[in-house]
This record gives C-alpha cells, sequence and structure tokens, in this order.
C-alpha cells in the first residue's frame, strides 16, 4: 500500500493516484475505463461527467466501489463458466439481460449471463453472474474532483478532516441490493434449476454471516470472492481470486435475509425509557399549593 491513504481514492480511471504514466494520464484526461465497459468511455453515475473512482481505500485495505472493475482480464467469467460448464465448454458472456416472471413482468437484468454452445451456435446451457460492488457513504465525489484538478500536486492530499468522509456501505449494499436480487432474480433462475455465481470483493464477503459451504459438486451458487493487490513496481491494483465458496441457494439466501436477533431485555428497556417519557409528557403539572402561592 502506498504511505498516503489520507484520501480514499485508490484508483481513478484505472489507475492508483500516483501513476503518472504515459498510459494513466492518458485515461484520466480522456476519462476512458480499462475493464471492459460497454463503451470506451467510464460511465459510472454520470456519463457526461463520470465518477471515475474504480475503489477507495478502507480498513487498511482497498473496496472495489464499481461493478465494471471486476472485469479485468474477464476473470470473473472464467471463474463463473468454470463453476457453470464441464471443461472443454464453448461459452461466451453476454451483458445486461432482462429477466421476466410467469406474468411477464420484469424481475430485472442480470449482469453477465454465461452461455455453453454447440457446433452449431446452439445455446446447450447458461448460468448468471451477478457482480456486487460496494456502496458509499459520505461523499466521494468531491475528493475525487478536488484531485482531477491537479493530480500530481493532490496525489498525496489529507482529506481526514473533511466532512462526510466516504466509507463503504457494506451493509446497504448487502440487505438493499444483494438480497433483493437473489430473491427476485435468483428466485426464478433456482426454480430453473441454473446455478449462479455472486462476485464480490474480500471486504464484502467478510460482513455476510458465515454462509454454509458445501462441495463444489452439491452447489448451485458459488461466491466468487476477489482482492486487488498493489504491485508496487509498475504502480498498478490488479485483480486476484482471494477464494470461491460453495453454497446452495436457499440456505445461503436466508441466512442473508434473517437478521440474527439481539437480546430482547434490552429492547424491553428501550420500551420502558420510550413509555416513561410519554407518561411523563401526559401527566398534568402538580397543583400549586397555598404556601407555594403565599411564598411561606
Amino acid at each position: 500500500m502506498p504511505q498516503f491513504p489520507h484520501h480514499p481514492l485508490a484508483e481513478v480511471f484505472g489507475f492508483p493516484t500516483d501513476n503518472f504514466s504515459s498510459r494513466a494520464e492518458r485515461y484520466r484526461a480522456n476519462r476512458l475505463c480499462p475493464y471492459n465497459n460497454k463503451v470506451p468511455s467510464c460511465t459510472k453515475d454520470k456519463a457526461n461527467a463520470p465518477l471515475g473512482v474504480c475503489s477507495i481505500f478502507h480498513g487498511g485495505g482497498t473496496a472495489i466501489t464499481c461493478p465494471i472493475r471486476f472485469r479485468q482480464d474477464w476473470l470473473i467469467a472464467e471463474h463463473a463458466a468454470n463453476f457453470f460448464f464441464p471443461r472443454q465448454s464453448r461459452w461466451t458472456s453476454l451483458t445486461e439481460i432482462r429477466l421476466n416472471d410467469a406474468n411477464g413482468k420484469t424481475a430485472g437484468n442480470i449482469d453477465i449471463v454465461l452461455v455453453s454452445y454447440d457446433e452449431a451456435g446452439r445455446v446447450t446451457d447458461f448460468g448468471s453472474l451477478e457482480v456486487q460492488a460496494v456502496y458509499i457513504s459520505g461523499n466521494i465525489r468531491k475528493p475525487f474532483e478536488f484531485y482531477m484538478e491537479n493530480p500530481t500536486e493532490r496525489y498525496a492530499m489529507d482529506w481526514s478532516n473533511q466532512s462526510h468522509y466516504p466509507r463503504p456501505d457494506y451493509l446497504s449494499s448487502s440487505r438493499k441490493r444483494l438480497a433483493p436480487q437473489l430473491l427476485y432474480k435468483g428466485s426464478i433462475l433456482n426454480a430453473w434449476g441454473k446455478k449462479m455465481a455472486v462476485a464480490v470483493d474480500t471486504g464484502f464477503f467478510d460482513t455476510l454471516p458465515p454462509l454454509p459451504a458445501v462441495s463444489p459438486e452439491e452447489a448451485n451458487l458459488a461466491w466468487l470472492v476477489y482482492g486487488l493487490e498493489r504491485d508496487e513496481n509498475r504502480k498498478i491494483f490488479t485483480l486476484h481470486l482471494d477464494k470461491i465458496v460453495y453454497t446452495r441457494f436457499k440456505p445461503a439466501l436466508d441466512r442473508i435475509t434473517t437478521p440474527v436477533p439481539g437480546p430482547m431485555p434490552s429492547f424491553m428497556d428501550t420500551l420502558q425509557h420510550k413509555l416513561d417519557e410519554k407518561l411523563e409528557n401526559l401527566l398534568p403539572p402538580d397543583a400549586p399549593t397555598l404556601t407555594d402561592i403565599l411564598g411561606e
């Protein structure tokens, strides 16, 4: 890791903030994406003013904040295909495929669908690959724009005392994004008997509840867990597979969507406190005594 994590920006337009190679400067100047976006440019947040932050520093490591960042070298597709299909299968990837329910209502778009096909080009099987980056709490655009105004002077800027310092919001990312995706799209795919894979980074996966693991042969849902490793010589981060966790769909979904109950007595204490406040507000004030009025 660099010695200046006093700001949140780990990668901007695909490169660390202290990389001033001609390639890195070209990507920053033209707001390009090096990670197989659907177009050459970065389109995160706003197409005309992209928020080109791929990952941020957090807790001595990095957190991937853009789903396109996971597409480096298409490792995620290779690893998912190894889970979905027999070895030596012909396969390719299709992106943003709409999935409908029995009533023709959309359940959302699948990030990546991997399809295997025969010599005639007919689809023989498929599996879905969802990619989940982490949401950010706080304001990431301000430090990004401040850096972009003068990268060579501000690559080691100190943003630590600024308000709304950006941090990964793993809880919202899992509850508001990942869980609904698994519930709606995943339930349809599971009913069809199709395998699924979810790509997340290590920090995200570590915040999930422990998932009941099974053997690869028993699994129909694989968690592809990745990290970023900095190459100090080239001043770049590279995506690498940390581990694959194999699970069954329903037990994993139940574990993610079912909260672990805390102690009831603490909730009872909260209720008692609220009730006491309410009763105090409802009680009339004490009537003054004759002594109070006469001052004797």
